[in-house]
Parts: C-alpha cells; structure tokens; sequence
C-alpha cells in the first residue's frame, strides 16, 4: 500500500503535468501558426478574412503592442529575461496549488504557455513572430500572435479569479492537495 507521501507526491505530480502539457499544446500551437504565418506571409503577403481582420506578418523587437520597439537593441536580453523568470514563478506557483485552485492552475498554465512561445521567438530571432491583425478603416490594433492570446486569456481568468466571480468550492474534500 503506498504511503501517504507517495499519493500526494503523485497527485502534485499529475496536476503539474496536467498544467505544464497545457502549456506545451500553447507553445507547441504557437510556432507551429507562426511557422505557417513565415511560410504563407513572408514575402508580404495578406491574406484578407474579412474587412476589418486579416493575416499579415509583423516582427516585434519591443514588448507587448510594441512597445520599446525602437530602443536600440537592450530589449530583447531585457524582455528574455523577464520570460524566464515569469516562467520559474508560474511553475513555483503551480506546485504551490490546492486541488480547488483550478482556474488559478488554468491561468498560470496559459501564461506560462504563451511566455516560452514568445521567449522562443526572441532567443531565435531576437524578435516575436506576429501575424493576428484587426483594424477598422485607419485605426490598427497591433499585430499579435497565439502566445500573446494565451497570455491576455491567462491574465483575464486571473481576473475572475481575484474577482471571485465563478463560486468557490467550499467542501473540504475539494481542499486536498492537487490530483
């Protein structure tokens, strides 16, 4: 019979790997829509969806809406950075979860998904891949690409969960450590 630090060290285990496979589907969907997006854009193509949405590639040297695009190079060691320590926290956080934390384990996993797409980017090229454009008549949303769409969907389900607008489970079987 195994003991009980042998069941809680597998159910850590199995959530982690749960939340950690949910961040590798993000990455691994990331490059392969911005594989696709160098491939079918890179010679200036657009393709159009609709009037106002439509495929077209950008690089991004800066942060986020490109910010910092033009600041001489230091961005990218500096953004670099930011993403590996962002993801060892979003780890550490996702082994610090309770098994009624799963919208917290949710979040942390888009986040950290979207993170290490968009570190790839930056260590290989020195700059992010985008492609995602929507804009009505002269106004522009900036480019953006499925890491950056796994993070904003990270950081609002943070929201919801800070705000507490989904009801929290109040059982004490719900309170045991993740499975």
């Amino acid at each position: 019979m195994p003991s009980i630090k042998t069941s809680i060290k597998n159910s850590w285990t199995s959530a982690l790997s749960r939340y950690l496979l949910l961040s590798i589907l993000i990455v691994a969907a990331d490059k392969y829509t911005k594989s696709w997006a160098e491939q079918a854009l890179g010679s200036g193509e657009i393709i159009s969806i609709t009037s106002w949405f439509d495929f077209s590639l950008v690089y991004n040297q800066g942060a986020a809406f490109g910010l910092f695009s033009d600041a001489g190079g230091w961005q990218t060691a500096f953004f670099a950075s930011i993403a590996v320590l962002v993801s060892f926290v979003l780890v550490w956080l996702i082994k610090q979860l309770k098994a009624h934390e799963r919208l917290l384990g949710l979040a942390y996993a888009c986040v950290l998904g979207g993170a290490i797409g968009n570190l790839i980017d930056r260590l290989m090229y020195g700059k992010v891949v985008d492609f995602v454009h929507w804009f009505y008549q002269d106004y522009h949303w900036p480019h953006f690409n499925i890491a950056d769409i796994a993070i904003c969907a990270g950081a609002a389900l943070l929201i919801v969960d800070a705000l507490g607008i989904l009801p929290k489970p109040v059982d004490d079987e719900q309170r045991r450590p993740l499975e």
